[in-house]
């Protein structure tokens, strides 16, 4: 996509707003899933043919087992008085739903593989007056690690990553009379406003025919290789870890206006789909021809499948251009028509491509676009966007094994287990 570098904004209401709506959505997420797995973990009881078992250590297992004897189907796992595991399990080992209690007395909620915690929602300790709840990942040893969401009864907020039960890499916060804390963390310390790239993020292109075609020379995309290599060098980053990150998703350009195509877009797809990598669509906004006669050429031109990500409309208008078309009341029913359009059509919601500096000049003027539909930002530097962000471009000059021109690289806001949500939420029915 075309590139606006975009300068650092400071913290105001609107961030603090939306950070409040991400971790509030997450929470009510928390407490749907919840329920359900009390349900699941909890409601079973004990089965008529359930065996008793007392091991060496004091532990008694009350519940299902196999032919071989080894705890299978549903049991509980106690000492004494108090239940340490109830739930499902499969040639005895934790698997599947379950509820725990580990050494600090805090109550688990979750789903297991092999004896392991995968993720789950743990409650403080009856005597902790925090009132703590913790929804996200866990390893092996039941502490929370991996990306997670966090409150307590203080009204503390923080929806980020986690090692080894504590807040560290990026996320943000949110404390009573303070400002939104958004960057990096370690060992529960606020480092500051910058971003930590590594192999943990969700990293994608974006691409036209300007990946075919420099000067007179002509390039093919061997996608069989396809791999990024380096994150550019229009901005500072910080980087851990060699740069040798899988695409996992990429937008290839359509269309333009009313009567440009790319005649890349076809072999492109279907290549990028072939190689099982998550591919979406997108148009470039003419303010020189109509939002409907836009979207009619996007729609006719551009191939939809079930599963491809949401088309995406990439707005980058000058300020002489929107002054030319009407200005903005012009502009955003144009663009209100595309994005209406493309959505029956598709089934789908678009994502809106824009620049900060549109954010901050524009976007207010066009509530009902910023609340409902998500936002894909060019980022060159920090800056803390007020919108429902899904994508950032990280720099418009990184490289990519199997490509040989310079690629826009970019990078989804979350991580793994939300990029499949998004993906299940999202994409082409």
């Amino acid at each position: 996509m075309r590139t606006i570098i975009q300068s650092r904004c400071t913290a105001n209401k609107g961030v603090e707003t939306t950070a409040k709506k991400i971790i509030a959505a997450t929470i009510t997420s928390v407490k749907v899933a919840v329920a359900t797995l009390l349900l699941t973990a909890c409601g079973h009881g004990i089965k008529p043919d359930a065996q008793q078992h007392t091991a060496p250590n004091g532990m008694t297992y009350t519940g299902q087992t196999d032919a071989k004897g080894r705890y299978d189907g549903y049991g509980q796992l106690a000492k004494g008085d108090s239940i340490i595991y109830a739930g499902q399990w499969k040639a005895g080992q934790r698997c599947g739903w379950g509820t725990a209690t580990d050494s600090l007395g805090r109550r688990i909620v979750g789903q297991w593989r092999a004896d392991t915690l995968m993720r789950g929602t743990r409650w403080a300790a009856p005597n902790d007056s925090t009132d703590e709840v913790y929804n996200g990942d866990f390893n092996r040893h039941i502490v929370a690690a991996g990306h997670g969401t966090i409150t307590d009864a203080l009204g503390h907020q923080y929806s980020g990553q986690w090692r080894n039960d504590r807040r560290s890499g990026w996320g943000f916060a949110l404390a009573p009379n303070k400002h939104i804390r958004v960057g990096e963390w370690k060992a529960d310390r606020f480092l500051g406003e910058r971003l930590n790239y590594t192999a943990d993020r969700i990293y994608g292109i974006d691409i036209s025919r300007f990946q075919h075609d420099v000067g007179r020379r002509r390039y093919p995309i061997h996608w069989n290789q396809v791999r990024i290599s380096h994150l550019g060098t229009i901005s500072k980053k910080m980087v851990t870890g060699a740069v040798n990150y899988p695409v996992s998703f990429c937008y290839i350009k359509s269309t333009e206006g009313r009567t440009i195509r790319n005649r890349y877009f076809r072999a492109d797809y279907t290549a990028a789909r072939r190689q099982g990598i998550p591919v979406g669509a997108y148009h470039f906004f003419s303010t020189k021809t109509s939002g409907a006669i836009q979207a009619n050429y996007f729609l006719r031109n551009t191939i939809f499948r079930k599963g491809d990500m949401p088309p995406v409309l990439d707005l980058e208008p000058t300020h002489q251009q929107i002054k030319k078309m009407g200005g903005p009341k012009a502009m955003f029913a144009a663009v209100r028509t595309w994005m209406r359009m493309v959505e029956r059509h598709t089934g789908t919601r678009p994502v809106l491509y824009i620049s900060q500096m549109f954010v901050n000049r524009y976007l207010p003027m066009a509530p009902d676009l910023k609340a409902n539909y998500n936002i894909w930002i060019a980022r060159y530097g920090e800056y803390k966007p007020d919108v429902h962000l899904v994508y950032w471009q990280l720099c418009p000059d990184g490289r990519v094994r199997g490509i040989t021109p310079k690629v826009d690289i970019n990078v989804f806001n979350g991580y793994r287990s939300e990029f499949e949500d998004f993906l299940r939420k999202n994409c082409i029915p």
